[in-house]
């Protein structure tokens, strides 16, 4: 066995150790009450999973995206909302890890290693969504600062965060030319959150609005140079895709191992209804349907780490196909356990409203489409 993949296989155990001792006991009461899980935040820094794309020095894979996948779709079998948290930091911190300068990535991830800061990934906005090249956040150059004015929406770990990635236009007249991207701290004078939202799933991640009112933010901040952030957030979604891909399978499969468990002990006619052809089929569909996106997604996360030069493509086939999967699965599931699945009592409805954000999050499904789409098609 290669070391690369001796490294990948002590990965899956230390995750699957933590998911099932720390994580899995947790899973119903983070979702309950929608708490933010702060305990899990130590230990997860404590596994190296909150530095796992990091260079190796601080204790990451060198931006490995297959490694980060792998811790993901792990947690993501038993908790939806442990699996954000590891995914939130991981893509907040992909735009330092893309473009920060050697003085930015010892600062910032030094911080994030060694005192578990929490990362924030800051471009989505009401006006835009999913039209993001249409921000309107603006970062006005005022001698050795920027001046920053506008509203964030949606952003994960808002409020929570310690360091926040923001897009911000720099030069309004050049479209997404004109946009850059910045490292903005919690606890700068201007920088304000709104209230936390109110989630369908996902529900122990906070969720918030984040607000700059005349906010300065030092030249330092700044990631690469003007009017490359457009760029720098088109390479860190595409890098993203398959780790919400991955958080997709991972929910899927914790759905499926529910149901087939279930579906050998419920009784109904004298025998247990996985006896029953319509649910073998069901479960048969429903295990191919995952297998097939788990492929996908370690398919497109080994071009990025390779790295082949055109990977959007795969990108968005693993994101769309394993959301897709993760929302038919956990529904089947639901189905499988009849009016018991449809209780709290039991987990996969729960997996079922956390997988509807995967359809959505990182760019809606129709958007990945039209990505894949225009891959197929410019040539």
């Amino acid at each position: 066995m290669k070391e690369i993949e001796k490294e990948r296989q002590m990965i899956r155990e230390a995750t699957a150790k933590t998911a099932q001792k720390i994580v899995q006991p947790r899973a119903a009461e983070i979702d309950a009450t929608g708490e933010f899980p702060s305990d899990l935040v130590e230990s997860f820094g404590k596994q190296g999973f909150l530095s796992i794309i990091l260079p190796e020095q601080y204790g990451g894979t060198n931006g490995d995206i297959t490694s980060f996948c792998l811790v993901v779709e792990g947690i993501a079998k038993v908790c939806g909302s442990s699996s954000q948290l590891i995914l939130a930091q991981g893509v907040g911190t992909m735009p330092i890890w893309v473009r920060g300068n050697p003085s930015q990535k010892d600062f910032y991830f030094t911080q994030i290693s060694e005192k578990n800061s929490l990362t924030a990934f800051a471009l989505n906005e009401s006006e835009a969504g999913s039209n993001a090249a249409s921000i309107k956040t603006t970062a006005r150059k005022q001698g050795k600062e920027y001046l920053f004015n506008g509203r964030k929406c949606f952003i994960t770990n808002g409020s929570m965060a310690n360091l926040y990635s923001v897009f911000a236009v720099t030069d309004p007249d050049k479209g997404t030319k004109g946009i850059s991207a910045f490292v903005v701290e919690n606890g700068t004078p201007g920088l304000h959150f709104g209230k936390k939202e109110e989630k369908v799933g996902m529900r122990g991640l906070v969720t918030t609005d984040v607000f700059f009112e005349n906010c300065r933010v030092s030249q330092k901040n700044l990631l690469g140079e003007e009017q490359e952030g457009w760029d720098i957030a088109l390479r860190v979604l595409n890098m993203a895709g398959p780790a919400v891909g991955a958080q997709a399978v991972g929910i899927a499969q914790g759905a499926l191992d529910y149901a087939i468990r279930y579906a050998n002990e419920r009784i109904q006619f004298g025998k247990p209804i996985a006896s029953f052809q319509g649910i073998q089929f069901m479960i048969a569909d429903m295990a191919t349907q995952v297998e097939a996106a788990r492929a996908l997604v370690y398919q497109a996360a080994a071009r990025i780490d390779a790295p082949f030069e055109e990977t959007e493509k795969f990108s968005a086939i693993a994101k769309f196909y394993a959301s897709e999967v993760a929302m038919k699965v956990t529904t089947d599931a639901v189905q499988i356990l009849g009016g018991y699945g449809y209780m709290k009592d039991y987990p996969v409805e729960r997996m079922m409203r956390d997988a509807k954000v995967t359809q959505i999050d990182e760019g809606a499904n129709q958007v990945q489409r039209l990505v894949i789409a225009h891959q197929l098609l410019k040539g």
